[in-house]
């Protein structure tokens, strides 16, 4: 089995020293920068916008995954290929027209994802789990880090791998919200591919060794 994708989530990181937590992730063995673009209005709290995501961009040796948590993605897909996003993931709950969505974002060269809020059902995303390189799951309600787990979110990624290997798909199962060391391994024995971790990476006291740890996570 191949390893598990790990994604510090920079939300987590120290604003006043990213460069330096930019250049830890670097150093690691890390596999994407994971950044959430929230706009107030999609999720209560607003994030960081473009400048800052060109920013990281710039010392990231890593691709970076970004994850919009705002209302009509679609106005912003050609501007964050341009910043130089390698997956670009839009929630189901903010797309009316979620395939024209995914054919853009492939359009501009991009791995496209697709997350889903943790009432919504992995059910709803058969038609185009063909179309979907990357399903997060949100394991917290989204908008804020350092949530408590949602303990249904195993149930969800075994459907969801149900649903990949009945449609012959090639999507990975991504994991976003109160990852740690503890219920990492339940969570890629379930069946994720990738696993976002914020404050268990960036407050504990050696985060490169942190990652390292996640990283050895396999079943």
């Amino acid at each position: 089995m191949s390893a598990t994708i790990i994604a510090p989530s920079l939300l987590a990181a120290d604003f006043a020293n990213l460069q330096r937590d930019i250049e830890m992730v670097n150093n690691s063995e890390a596999d994407w920068f994971h950044i959430d673009v929230m706009d107030g209005v999609f999720v209560p709290n607003i994030s960081y916008g473009m400048p800052v995501v060109k920013a990281i961009g710039k010392h990231a040796k890593k691709p970076l995954d970004v994850h919009l948590m705002i209302v009509d993605p679609d106005r912003y897909i050609k501007d964050f290929a341009e910043l130089g996003a390698a997956v670009l993931t839009v929630h189901y709950e903010a797309c009316t027209h979620l395939h024209r969505t995914l054919q853009a974002i492939k359009a501009e060269g991009m791995k496209a994802g697709v997350a889903i809020n943790p009432h919504t059902p992995v059910s709803l995303l058969e038609e185009v789990i063909k179309d979907i390189d990357v399903v997060l799951i949100m394991s917290v309600n989204p908008g804020f880090g350092g949530q408590k787990f949602i303990e249904n979110t195993y149930k969800k990624i075994q459907q969801l791998k149900e649903m990949i290997l009945n449609n012959n798909a090639e999507t990975l199962i991504e994991v976003d919200g109160g990852v740690n060391a503890g219920n990492a391994p339940s969570l890629v024995e379930a069946g994720a591919d990738a696993l976002v971790a914020g404050n268990f990476v960036f407050s504990s006291e050696d985060p490169i060794q942190t990652i390292g740890n996640l990283k050895e996570v396999t079943v």
